[in-house]
């Protein structure tokens, strides 16, 4: 089996559970492409059996060059004839979205849009969209917003026990695939 773990970070929880992911990965036998989605433009997404998506949710939304890079490949997919009117589903593909929030406002209610933003792109395209996984992380730079949120205290997470919980998730995600 073959998997992407493509990723963007700017403070470093989202890097943290992309590599508890490529962690869970590897540790089942899986072959792993890793990169950051800066230097995934020549990546295709067919080549691989699971492709993994991460992000921080920026206002609803996934941050500007993630959603560049989604729309740069969904483009050339287009071109190739690879989006089909109702979108059947193309057997062995798969996707999995994870998105880091603070959520300093609204909790999670500000990264599941984004999430779901994302996962359109693979679900357009044939894939089948296996998990949307949102993950608490710090709010750096600004202390109150990791303090104040209706989260409470979030300073250091993802937790080195959280950051295991998602290898774990990892495994069992691929078990059932794999059936």
């Amino acid at each position: 089996m073959k998997a992407a773990v493509l990723y963007w970070s700017k403070s470093g929880n989202t890097e943290k559970a992309a590599l508890a992911i490529k962690e869970g990965l590897e540790s089942s036998g899986v072959q792993v492409t890793f990169r950051r989605t800066d230097e995934a433009g020549d990546l295709d997404w067919f080549d691989h059996d699971l492709v993994c998506v991460g992000f921080p949710s920026y206002q609803f939304h996934p941050p500007e060059p993630v959603v560049g890079y989604l729309k740069g490949r969904f483009g050339g997919y287009r071109q190739q004839g690879r989006v089909q009117l109702g979108c059947p589903r193309i057997p062995g593909k798969h996707a999995l979205i994870f998105c880091t929030y603070s959520g300093p406002h609204t909790g999670i209610n500000e990264a599941i849009p984004a999430g779901k933003y994302v996962g359109q792109f693979f679900d357009h395209l044939g894939f089948e969209v296996e998990g949307e996984w949102y993950i608490v992380g710090e709010f750096h730079n600004r202390p109150e917003n990791s303090t104040q949120g209706r989260l409470g205290d979030i300073r250091g997470k993802p937790t080195p026990e959280e950051l295991g919980k998602i290898r774990e998730d990892t495994i069992r995600l691929l078990q059932r695939i794999k059936k």
